[in-house]
């Protein structure tokens, strides 16, 4: 039975919002978790790939939901050129679906309480506070009290626009995605593949994460600047018609990822923000799952802690700012001048370092050494990389 006062109300059961209702019900709050799809990890809004160091910080592995172990990387220059990235970290294309699912029975576990089909339809202002949500269940609507609102609701968050938060994306900082479950098809199972080039994803990349030995999430990111009339859906077609002529589809889906610098404001009056709805993916990559897990985790816990403390005004929840400025803050905005300056890239610049770093011994062929490769043979991108990291 939904109650009429929580401590806690967290908007989103992905895993920025399910490890929100967990940390905040750890920590001694009273937490509901509101999800307007009928079940938590769908619709499968991702790539599916993500780290295990990442990972281990905020769940045990359980492989019941990885679908594909990865033990390496290769990126594929616009000529086709191959260069394998060394690696020592072990990686994971996941089940999104039992994964979620999982970490949502974690936060029942700890004590929140969960609702599905609950479309948040406003929030409950009180002198310019956010005092609680308005909720649109199947068979009722519902006014529901809370200290605290934590906004988890994706890139399509309003839930920071109600409470007066600027949370929109300009162009250039939004990658628009679509992405295809591919079936009867040859790739090597531990290894992701990352495509480049201005015909096959103009300021992003196209990707093949397996999921198995003869299936794969295939698909393209868009910077949402250089899209040139084209949408992510025909990239993909030609890529897949490339690449995977005789694949059988067996799944479509289409989204966004916001590839931006840390949002000003993360906090506001009784509300916090977490995972994609504070743009907290990694600029660089697009890959959201640990970072959301970790804003997560930070926003349930400061906000559970506002409460016990009976003071949750600005200043108190500040402190949910504060630290993931001192622990993410600098990477993101790291991360958004490489991205920036990846963008600077030409298919010649790409085709020439792919030369350059095949003839490295293979266990020098790392990430560092890929971007260091770039920029040492680049000097007017070296100087825009430089100029960037001093503005």
């Amino acid at each position: 039975m939904i109650r009429d006062d929580y401590d806690v109300i967290v908007v989103g059961g992905g895993p920025a919002g399910t490890t929100a209702a967990r940390s905040a019900a750890e920590s001694g709050a009273s937490v509901l978790l509101l999800e307007k799809d009928r079940d938590l990890g769908l619709p499968v809004r991702c790539a599916e790939a993500v780290g295990r160091k990442g990972l281990d910080r905020y769940v045990e592995l359980d492989p019941r939901w990885v679908a594909q172990p990865i033990g390496g990387a290769r990126l594929i220059a616009p000529d086709g050129s191959r260069v394998e990235v060394y690696t020592d970290e072990i990686g994971y294309v996941l089940n999104r679906r039992l994964f979620d699912q999982e970490l949502g029975r974690l936060a029942a576990r700890a004590g929140a309480q969960i609702v599905t089909r609950a479309y948040v339809c406003g929030l409950i202002l009180e002198h310019g506070w956010v005092a609680g949500v308005k909720v649109k269940l199947p068979d009722r609507e519902l006014r529901i009290g809370a200290r605290v609102i934590i906004g988890a609701d994706g890139l399509e968050s309003r839930v920071g626009r109600w409470a007066g938060m600027r949370t929109q994306f300009v162009p250039k900082d939004l990658e628009t995605c679509y992405q295809m479950q591919l079936g009867g098809i040859e790739v090597e199972p531990r290894y992701v593949d990352c495509y480049f080039g201005e015909q096959v994803a103009p300021g992003g990349y196209a990707w093949v994460f397996p999921k198995g030995p003869d299936t794969a999430n295939v698909g393209v990111g868009v910077a949402g600047h250089m899209t040139n009339g084209t949408t992510p859906k025909a990239y993909l077609e030609r890529f897949v018609e490339r690449y995977f002529p005789r694949a059988s589809v067996l799944a479509c889906v289409a989204g966004g990822v916001p590839c931006a610098k840390p949002l000003k404001q993360i906090h506001g009056p009784g509300i916090l923000l977490a995972g994609d709805a504070a743009a907290h993916a990694n600029p660089l990559t697009g890959g959201g799952i640990t970072s959301g897990m970790a804003a997560g985790h930070l926003a349930g816990r400061t906000a559970a802690e506002c409460v016990r403390a009976g003071d949750w005004s600005l200043k108190a929840l500040s402190a949910y700012s504060a630290r993931w400025e001192e622990r993410w803050g600098e990477e993101q905005r790291r991360m958004y001048r490489l991205k920036e300056a990846v963008h600077k890239l030409t298919d010649k610049t790409l085709n020439d370092t792919a030369v350059i770093l095949n003839k490295l011994p293979p266990q020098k062929r790392t990430m560092q050494a890929v971007f260091r490769t770039t920029l040492a043979h680049n000097p007017k991108l070296l100087i825009d990389v430089a100029r960037s990291f001093l503005s």
